[in-house]
């Protein structure tokens, strides 16, 4: 019987978090981007492809979140920037508390983009705001063009689809207008982009979004100082 005021109680704490975490992104001009998925759709393997694009100038710090092990932060740490592993232990999502912590001892002034893989997890990953300016929902060719429609929360919340593992197209049974067709129709502005992280398909599209957001985050940090 108490299970829907805890729950309640919980997410309004975590939007209290994400509040504060908002306000402090948008004063200091970080893009903060949260990538949601299932497992095995190949986060890990575009935020590889993103960093080798960046020279070693650029001010981006990451957050890895995962059930169990640091695999995911040993392979992004190799190129040069800032990574923290965030160990759920269990739990199926990062909250804006476990953002909170992660950053504590990072001067968020030496960073203006802050990229977060969250848990594989198309469910408990939609309820949780970190601090965001955008959610980014990422879906393989390897999985169903159905997964808008079973998932719509995520499609729904997020500015931006990357499909991904696009060279498997020739091999693999996925209808891409249907997917896109699925997601327009849970959320008629969702952007998206094609990608394929081994050949590199699609990937200059991302990064050009990427530059966008990131352009119109410094703008928005000019604005919220001004009197």
């Amino acid at each position: 019987m108490e299970r829907v005021p805890l729950e309640r109680k919980v997410l309004n704490e975590n939007a209290r978090v994400a509040s504060e975490l908002r306000v402090r992104f948008t004063e200091r001009g970080i893009l903060c981007l949260n990538l949601i998925s299932s497992p095995g759709s190949g986060k890990t393997t575009l935020l590889e492809r993103t960093l080798e694009s960046f020279p070693a100038s650029e001010r981006v710090a990451l957050l890895t979140g995962d059930i169990q092990t640091e695999n995911d932060a040993r392979r992004l740490a190799r190129f040069g920037f800032p990574v923290k592993q965030i160990t759920t232990g269990g739990t199926c999502h990062l909250d804006a508390r476990m953002i909170e912590r992660a950053l504590a001892d990072w001067v968020l002034e030496d960073i203006d983009l802050l990229l977060i893989e969250n848990v594989g997890n198309l469910v408990c990953p939609s309820s949780y705001d970190l601090g965001e300016a955008a959610k980014i929902v990422v879906l393989s060719v390897t999985e169903g063009e159905e997964k808008p429609l079973k998932y719509p929360s995520i499609f729904f919340k997020s500015e931006l689809m990357i499909l991904n593992k696009t060279d498997l197209l020739p091999h693999v049974p996925f209808d891409v207008a249907a997917a896109e067709q699925n997601a327009r129709q849970i959320h008629a502005g969702i952007e998206i982009v094609r990608v394929s992280c081994m050949n590199r398909d699609g990937v200059d599209n991302w990064l050009g979004w990427l530059q966008r957001k990131r352009a119109a985050a410094r703008l928005a940090a000019v604005s919220a100082t001004q009197p």
